[in-house]
């Protein structure tokens, strides 16, 4: 029934604008805005704060295009559920706007002009990582781990860590330390965010066998796994700070503030992981807290704000001096 609503239904656009609206829609925009500032933030620190406009310009938008066809495909595959699923009834192929072939058709144009324009414009490894992003999306999560591992998100995570090592590739030609452990941040992010959404909608995903951790393990091993992550994410964020030195002061104090209240959530699921409300605090939460920090790191990396602290440092010092003499 759900192929036949799918594949043959009429269409159901009555103007251009409502087609270009429904193909907007299989991007994921609002996924594509959080990778985005991401790629952003891995650029600013590569680049110490002066990044060439052009480049920014043209790794954003080929980073957006590759997220845009990693996220089509996804709804392409997906499209069963998502039929099955209230929260994505309505999405583009679902509801017969758009039809699988024509989405595909759609992915592939995306994620050519996105190689081609990141190839280019910043260098060959950028790109390459950009498509290596969209098949570690959609062949080893979406096609293998999301409905056969309830590891899905865990391991799945590190599609969405790639964006950073986008940005850092697109600046220095190159993956250093500060890279990776970009990576490995949002890596580690990533388990905690989902799983408080997948505790909001546990019983969705149970009605298409999709085995988060919420259905198979119930939502106290959820709530506990999250406390897990969350301890081993808040320390990972001040590695930029030290032994790294690849971040100051302005950043290390975003992080600590915002990874205390991220510990004060995720404690307090732990202590009532049934609360749907709690958990939804959390996913929310998670939201702010990834861009405040990517936020940080751009603002710390600001040549100005250097300048500040520097000077800051030197007043303090002089005025200790004077006081001890």
């Amino acid at each position: 029934m759900q192929e036949v609503l799918t594949n043959n239904s009429p269409r159901l656009h009555e103007n251009f604008s409502q087609v270009v609206k429904s193909y907007y829609q299989l991007t994921k925009p609002r996924i594509i805005l959080l990778l985005l500032i991401t790629t952003s933030a891995g650029m600013w620190m590569a680049a110490k704060g002066e990044v060439e406009p052009l480049l920014l310009v043209s790794t954003i938008t080929g980073g957006a295009l590759a997220s845009a066809s990693a996220n089509t495909i996804n709804c392409v595959y997906d499209s069963d559920i998502d039929y099955i699923m209230e929260r994505t009834r309505w999405r583009p192929i679902p509801s017969g706007r758009v039809k699988k072939r024509d989405a595909l058709i759609f992915a592939i144009a995306l994620a050519t002009i996105s190689f081609t324009l990141l190839t280019v414009v910043a260098n060959l490894l950028a790109a390459l990582l950009a498509m290596s992003g969209i098949v570690f999306y959609v062949l080893i999560y979406t096609h293998w781990l999301k409905r056969h591992s309830v590891q899905n998100i865990v391991i799945g995570g590190a599609a969405g860590a790639i964006p950073p090592l986008v940005g850092w590739a697109a600046v220095t030609g190159d993956l250093s330390w500060g890279a990776w452990l970009l990576f490995g941040i949002i890596f580690l992010w990533t388990p905690p965010h989902f799983w408080a959404l997948a505790m909001m909608i546990r019983d969705e995903y149970k009605e298409v066998g999709v085995p988060m951790l919420p259905v198979i393990e119930g939502d106290e091993e959820t709530a506990r796994q999250i406390w897990i992550y969350t301890l081993l994410m808040i320390p990972a964020t001040l590695l930029l700070v030290y032994p790294l030195n690849l971040a100051g002061a302005v950043y290390a104090g975003t992080a600590i503030f915002l990874g205390a209240i991220f510990a004060q959530k995720a404690w307090l699921l732990l202590q009532t992981p049934e609360d749907k409300i709690v958990a939804r605090s959390l996913f929310k939460y998670s939201i702010l807290y990834l861009m405040l920090l990517c936020a940080g790191i751009v603002v710390d990396s600001l040549p100005v704000t250097h300048n500040f602290t520097t000077a800051l440092v030197q007043n303090v010092q002089t005025l200790i001096s004077a006081v001890v003499m």
